[in-house]
């Protein structure tokens, strides 16, 4: 029995001190952020704590926004251009030779590798890589470059 009043009057410390200060940031979006607790409960009460406590623990509980923001549904938006990292940094890292090789000419199997790890859709990865060719010198600066400089070279002029 004591758990429970000790939980209840945390509880209250949590909604009494802690909590106000939330209810006078910007708007409750910025908050709780999008996903299905902000479309449920959206037309009640949004400027209230209580509102962005409902929806901020439907998200938790349920685990929707990332969903949410990966296919650009529930009030989310969409990014317009989705790079895995891991996956760029560490083909680039494999092949830096054969990626030069391949910018030095403007075509081959590296940088149509390259351009699907990118998310580059197929209208405009010519276009892509006369970019990267003409930039050759911006993007592979010196003889002992990192891959690391090297992505960072071409997501600058890209």
């Amino acid at each position: 029995m004591k758990r429970f009043v000790v939980a209840g009057v945390a509880l209250a410390f949590a909604f009494t001190v802690m909590l106000p200060g939330v209810s006078h940031s910007a708007g409750y979006n910025e908050n709780t952020g999008c996903g299905l607790g902000n479309q449920l409960f959206k037309e009640i009460g949004q400027d209230s704590v209580l509102f962005q406590i409902v929806a901020v623990t439907t998200n938790g509980i349920l685990g929707n926004q990332t969903f949410a923001i990966s296919s650009g549904t529930l009030g989310c938006k969409k990014p317009t251009k989705v790079v895995e990292n891991e996956k760029v940094q560490k083909f680039v890292a494999d092949n830096m030779d054969t990626i030069a090789q391949d910018i030095a000419t403007g075509r081959g199997e590296s940088l149509d590798t390259l351009a699907e790890l990118m998310g580059i859709p197929a209208e405009k990865k010519a276009e892509f890589y006369a970019s990267l060719q003409s930039n050759f010198t911006k993007i592979y600066t010196s003889e002992s470059v990192q891959s690391a400089d090297v992505i960072d070279n071409i997501s600058s002029i890209n």
